[in-house]
């Protein structure tokens, strides 16, 4: 006998793939955001390690701190981009964890309906059991009436 299929498999593979590409974007994002922190500490690094020229003229020392004041602009922007990419992973990992939690509402209910369906079949089991056992009952019992009848008859 054909077990009746799970109605909402289609959806449950859906949200399996859902939660699958979640889960790429989750680890892209995070990927993303460590590589734009890690960026920033380093032009961080680079800009303390900037030093004047040994004997600086008016012109290079305005040159030098023109330059050091674009690196720390180009610091500032890095860190922020850092600290953007890291709230965007945090989004892109909410959305992860709102699909798993679809995606195992689902695997719940499908585990339901494979129980329901476990249940049926014991219980069908279980009739067909009692069902021979009270037929096999009642022929030994009428074999063991007509058994006797014979005998009190025959003894009469």
């Amino acid at each position: 006998m054909k077990q009746p299929a799970f109605r909402l498999e289609p959806v449950l593979k859906l949200r399996r793939t859902e939660e699958r590409a979640a889960a790429l974007a989750s680890a892209q994002a995070a990927r993303e955001a460590t590589e734009a922190a890690e960026r920033a500490e380093r032009d961080a690094a680079a800009l303390t390690e900037r030093a004047l020229p040994g004997h600086p003229t008016g012109s290079a020392f305005i040159a030098a701190m023109v330059a050091s004041a674009a690196a720390a602009a180009d610091v500032s922007a890095a860190r922020a981009l850092a600290v953007a990419r890291a709230e965007q992973a945090d989004l892109v990992r909410a959305r992860w964890t709102a699909a798993a939690q679809r995606t195992k509402g689902l695997e719940r209910l499908r585990e339901r309906h494979v129980a329901a369906l476990q249940a049926a079949a014991d219980a069908a089991e279980e009739r067909v059991v009692d069902d021979l056992v009270t037929r096999q009952h009642s022929t030994t019992r009428a074999s063991t009436d007509e058994m006797s009848r014979e005998e009190t008859t025959w003894t009469d």
